[in-house]
């Protein structure tokens, strides 16, 4: 077993540390510095790993496999202690997610809102990354750098932790993390490293290794004055104010497509008229006045209002993105009071969650949806939530959210409506901009002109659900058609559907950005409690935002139900000649279907085998763990036999040499350290001096203690007999050869049974091959 230097250990300091400020960039992502444990953790997984490689001397791909068994078998309490058994030990669950943490952990983290709380395995990103960039340096420190130690091979190095302090830039978020100071401390330290290491191989003493010293103090504080210079000279030159940060986020387009589902608004009258009575969902933390928000709708088409796809939304739009537990704020919103929602679903049944307000926290509190939690999406701006899988019977949780606040009528007067790109309106009807235009009069600011539309519509038209106890029918849909005869009756006629759609409208025709909320206005006693939502409940309403206010809603539905008669003089009737009709005749009705026979008795077939749940559960606990340790071992052992196989071919004197070949490989797979040159007798005589050193010269007959020991392995004479067989100039027969392996064999079956179960079980990992 060798030792590390030194100048090695400082290193590995240093790698670690540049690391530690290259990772330090996911704050930004994270929201926290929660995500540090798990970077921590990979650091020293890696690092560890590959020191132990080192100093076991362990072949690469072995110390590779070392690393891998390491990261499954100790990430979890640094990544995923909830899913763990009893926190540290892995289970299927944390071992399934830090392999997909590893792969897919990348794309998610650049789509989910920040701060990223969910999936669930997305602290194995920084684990992985930190894991990785550990491993792979500590390798090139131990077995590269050592060897021949340059600026160049020390530069080499830096580009792992380099890379690290990337990845919290691209995955991170515009705002930087102390770019300057970081940035600043991580040059330095790289280029102090680099000079101070730089003429480390140079021998001096007394005088000149003073000198030397000085010289290396001196040159170290200029470039540390020189890299602050620089640094801060150049970024109060070249960084702009608000430094425009290029960040995967911005660039990728979150997955979900809100337009692969129906527009909620098309589905209005299912409410009113199939779930009127239905209870859908309890309510418990509302006040009075309270609405709650399903889903909002900014694109229209000239057929319906819908949900902006990805493809529309602005920069403003927000989009909908997964989050976790905590959900980002509104970028433009005055909140209010505080909520405390918690929510039991019924016989609702759809993708989106009805929210109360702008949600600051939203956890999924039954198990079979919080089990779907990768399918939560959110937006910010819109205030509402999509669960993509859908919410069922049953669905619980909690939210935590404020109330935007609506000032009075005077205190907007003087405040413009703010600048936002929503989608453009396509196909609104020409009837509108005329109707817009007369219900605004002459009003100059846009909260007036707004109002007046609002009081046009609420006192001048009439509310039916098209049911049958309405007193007039009220046709469903909010298409340019529907929204013309809203205005082309005599009287206007319709409910929420009809209304909000066609306020927003107007406001859009006058250049203001319009929205139209579908949602829930359930009557909240002033004891507050537990409230059950029906369908009943449900309304649309109309939100445009203000600058510096955020969005103010118009409920433009009026409540008059009684729709006065159009009084319409019944025509007299005039008396007719009666005309004598022919007889009818018999009609004979055709058989034109022929009976059908099915068979309505019970598919007796018996049922594919399925394997229980819980089978997988166990053989992924158990099988994992016992791969991770068992194929490393069956792969080095499939690659000694391969080995031993190629010795064993070509002339009878390659052969005998193959054969002591073998046992120098064995020998160092044991842990000994022969010489990489010289002969046969002094790498026989090194090797028996470190065996004697270990007390490892003897061993009983079948190696087990308590036995009556042996002579002493002699190799100095094996390695004399095979230098004779090789250099003789002779023909070797073929038992000869044989009898070379045999001895070959016998002396490192002595010695492998003298060395005890751990360094024989540990001797299994390694392959070493001589060249």
């Amino acid at each position: 077993m060798t030792r590390l230097s030194r100048s090695a250990v400082g290193d590995l300091l240093v790698l670690s540390a540049l690391s530690l400020i290259g990772v330090l960039g996911y704050e930004t992502s994270f929201g926290d510095l929660n995500f540090l444990l798990a970077a921590f953790g990979g650091l020293a997984v890696g690092t560890l790993a590959a020191v132990a490689g080192s100093l076991w001397r362990l072949g690469v791909l072995t110390t590779v496999l070392l690393g891998l068994a390491g990261y499954f078998l100790l990430g979890t309490p640094f990544t995923m202690p909830g899913a763990g058994t009893f926190v540290v030990l892995p289970s299927l669950e944390s071992i399934v997610g830090l392999a997909f943490g590893a792969v897919f952990g990348w794309a998610d983290i650049v789509t989910i809102g920040t701060p990223v709380e969910a999936p669930y395995y997305v602290a194995a990103v920084p684990y992985f990354a930190a894991w990785v960039v550990s491993l792979v340096g500590t390798m090139l420190v131990t077995r590269w750098l050592v060897r021949r130690r340059t600026a160049l091979r020390s530069s080499v190095l830096l580009i792992g932790p380099i890379l690290l302090y990337v990845s919290g830039i691209l995955l991170g978020t515009d705002e930087a993390y102390f770019a300057g100071l970081r940035g600043v401390t991580f040059a330095v330290l790289a280029l102090v490293w680099i000079a101070w290491r730089r003429g480390a191989t140079v021998e001096a003493s007394g005088e000149g290794a003073q000198r030397l010293r000085r010289q290396k103090l001196a040159g170290t504080a200029i470039v540390v004055a020189g890299a602050i210079a620089v640094g801060t000279l150049a970024g109060a030159a070249l960084a702009p104010v608000t430094p425009d940060r290029f960040v995967l986020r911005e660039e990728i387009v979150p997955p979900f497509d809100p337009l692969e589902f129906p527009s909620p608004l098309s589905g209005f009258r299912k409410y009113t008229k199939d779930l009127a009575e239905t209870p859908l969902f309890e309510v418990t933390g509302l006040e009075p006045g309270d609405t709650i928000r399903l889903a909002t709708m900014d694109s229209y088409t000239g057929r319906l209002w819908n949900v902006a796809g990805p493809d529309d939304v602005g920069a403003e739009g927000g989009g909908y993105a997964i989050v976790g537990e905590s959900l980002p704020e509104p970028l433009l919103a005055s909140l209010g009071s505080r909520r405390e929602v918690e929510v039991e679903v019924a016989g609702y049944d759809d993708v989106w969650i009805p929210m109360a307000g702008y949600g600051s926290s939203l956890q999924l509190l039954d198990d079979e949806t919080a089990a779907r939690e990768g399918d939560l999406r959110y937006n910010p701006a819109a205030g509402t939530a999509v669960l993509t899988s859908g919410l069922g019977d049953g669905a619980k949780y909690r939210l935590d959210a404020r109330i935007q606040e609506e000032p009075e009528l005077e205190e907007l007067i003087d405040v413009p409506v703010a600048s936002l790109t929503l989608p453009v309106v396509a196909n609104s009807p020409d009837v509108v901009a005329a109707k817009a235009d007369e219900f605004v009069g002459d009003a100059a600011s846009p909260i007036e002109q707004l109002r007046n539309i609002e009081r046009a519509l609420k006192t001048g038209g009439f509310l039916s659900h098209g049911l049958a106890s309405d007193a007039v029918p009220s046709r469903a849909g909010h298409g340019a058609d529907r929204i013309i005869e809203l205005f082309t009756r005599s009287q206007m006629v319709g409910d929420e559907e009809q209304y909000a759609s066609a306020m927003a409208l107007m406001a859009r025709h006058l250049g203001y950005p319009a929205r139209v909320v579908m949602g829930f206005a359930p009557e909240v006693p002033a004891e507050g409690g537990s409230v059950e939502v029906t369908g009943g409940d449900i309304t649309a309403w109309v939100e445009v935002p203000f600058e510096g206010v955020g969005w103010i809603s118009f409920r433009p539905t009026p409540d008059q139900v009684d729709v006065p008669q159009e009084q319409t003089p019944k025509p007299k009737s005039e008396p007719q000649p009666q005309v004598r009709q022919p007889p009818r005749a018999e009609e004979i009705e055709d058989d034109l279907l022929t009976t059908v026979e099915i068979d309505e008795t019970e598919d007796d077939r018996d049922e594919a085998f399925a394997v229980p749940g819980w089978v997988w559960v166990v053989a992924g606990v158990v099988g994992i763990p016992l791969a991770i340790v068992f194929l490393p071992i069956l792969a080095v052992a499939l690659m000694k036999r391969r080995r031993r196989r190629m010795r064993l071919k070509g002339a009878n004197d390659r052969r005998a040499a193959g054969a002591w070949e073998e046992l120098i490989d064995r020998y160092a797979e044991l842990g000994f350290e022969p010489p990489d040159r010289g002969t046969r007798l002094q790498s026989a005589r090194l090797l028996e001096r470190q065996a004697a050193e270990q007390g490892l010269e003897h061993s009983g007959a079948n190696g087990s203690p308590g036995e009556q020991p042996s002579e002493p392995v002699r190799l100095a004479s094996l390695a004399a007999t095979i230098d004779r067989d090789v250099f003789g100039g002779t023909e070797i027969p073929d038992e000869v050869v044989t009898a070379r392996w045999t001895e070959a064999d016998a002396a490192t079956a002595a010695v492998y049974a003298a060395a005890g179960r751990i360094r024989r079980a540990i001797s299994r990992y390694r392959i070493r091959s001589r060249r």
